[in-house]
């Protein structure tokens, strides 16, 4: 319209068409692509990148008008904000759709009961999201009270798929890896599915794998899923590094006056320093000296053997108490609104954390990990997790070591601002801040 308004009559009339093919081209409209995360999102943007060359070559072939071409690469600019922001709005009313039980895939789980039961974990522990489990098709029916177990109908074995698709109106199957399935059994699987005008989906061995480091390679015939590398290195980490210590030199700066204050109130209201000094475990197993707010009686640490008996993870190394009796008016405060984290923006600053990364260690913790868990070292602790906007305290000590794995190995630019805008609600919600 402000291109019509402006005799810009060219740009109003070809940008539209031009978008909607470079939208087209990059499977933007696909109905599937709702709700893939930020795959949607990044299809809208290779779409858009493509509209500059489209412009370039309208520009050649037809209007040999420097102007217009300008002009077209101009209005590309707000075409792609408007279209995220659709996208985002599109989505948001998706979830809230699958958050009231409407317009989710009626889905039959088929495969070993041992595989389901890990599948169903993973689809219930992480929010909303389009498959619904009707039920369940068993490959060794005697494991069956586990399936119920978790309150899904067992409907037979899998001969019996055909019937239950039929009477359940199911739009979607899945597919588990199991020992009875050849490619014989999976291919006549899919041929059923197809025929009844369903989706086959097939789960991989390997979970909390993000889909931006799947790829399939086809080799001779053979679907191959190529796995990619988790992106470690110095390099491909210079970026995050720059961002961090940028984004706290402003955040330090504008919030040096309300940590003095915090600092003020902590020394007013118990005795002893303002700042909590700790030993944390960095990455690459490099010790530091984390900073905190005070939270507790300068005691504490003696006392914590008298407290061992409420330990709310007893089932891992994390020592947590609710209640506990050696926090501070304040500190209990500090906590529930992770305001006592702020002094970590120095360790930031300094290079020995990022804004987003695993739970930062103690010694004593890092001397028990296994090989596996070790892993959480590869990366600079953070300031703010998966664990934080997962639960934090109240995650068991295993749900805790997964996210810290999965973030470790699914590391990406765009993961790390999604867990900072959730950083946010999960500090007002205030779920396992004690």
């Amino acid at each position: 319209m402000i291109h019509a308004v402006y005799g810009r009559w060219a740009v109003a009339l070809v940008l539209p068409p031009m978008w909607i093919v470079a939208m087209l081209a990059h499977r933007s409209y696909d109905r599937s692509a709702l709700g893939l995360g930020t795959e949607e999102y990044l299809r809208v943007l290779r779409g858009a990148v493509a509209v500059p060359a489209l412009a370039a070559g309208v520009y050649w072939l037809f209007a040999h008008d420097s102007g217009l071409l300008h002009d077209m690469i101009m209005a590309a600019a707000p075409a792609v904000a408007i279209a995220l922001l659709l996208r985002y709005a599109l989505r948001r009313r998706l979830h809230r759709r699958w958050a009231r039980g409407r317009d989710r895939s009626t889905t039959l789980l088929v495969g070993p009961a041992r595989g389901i039961v890990e599948l169903v974990a993973v689809l219930r522990r992480g929010g909303v999201h389009e498959l619904h489990a009707a039920g369940v098709c068993l490959s060794d029916p005697q494991n069956a009270a586990a399936i119920r177990k978790l309150g899904l109908p067992v409907l037979g074995g899998v001969d019996t798929m055909t019937d239950v698709i039929r009477a359940l109106g199911i739009t979607t199957v899945v597919a588990l890896p199991a020992p009875e399935f050849d490619a014989s059994v999976l291919r006549r699987m899919s041929w059923t599915a197809a025929v009844q005008g369903v989706d086959f989906l097939l789960a991989p061995v390997l979970s909390d794998v993000s889909a931006s480091r799947l790829a399939v390679r086809p080799t001779n015939g053979a679907p191959l899923l190529r796995i990619q590398a988790p992106n470690l290195s110095r390099i491909s980490r210079l970026p995050k590094e720059l961002l961090d210590r940028a984004l706290a030199a402003v955040l330090l700066t504008a919030l040096a006056l309300p940590m003095l204050l915090i600092a003020l109130i902590v020394r007013l209201d118990s005795s002893g320093p303002a700042l909590f000094r700790q030993q944390r475990v960095g990455r690459y197993g490099d010790h530091f000296t984390m900073l905190k707010f005070r939270t507790m009686r300068r005691d504490s640490e003696a006392l914590r053997a008298d407290l061992a008996h409420l330990n709310q993870n007893s089932d891992g190394l994390l020592f947590k108490v609710k209640q506990d009796p050696r926090i501070t008016r304040v500190g209990s405060l500090l906590r529930r609104t992770s305001l006592d984290e702020l002094p970590q923006l120095i360790n930031v600053l300094g290079g020995r954390m990022s804004l987003v990364g695993p739970r930062p260690s103690l010694p004593e913790e890092v001397e028990e990990y296994t090989p596996e868990v070790k892993r959480r070292l590869l990366v600079k602790p953070g300031l703010t997790g998966l664990w934080q906007v997962s639960g934090r305290s109240d995650l068991a000590w295993d749900e805790a070591v997964r996210l810290d794995l999965a973030y470790v190995d699914n590391w990406s630019t765009s993961v790390d601002l999604a867990i900072l805008l959730r950083t946010g609600q999960a500090v007002v919600r205030g779920t396992g801040a004690y």
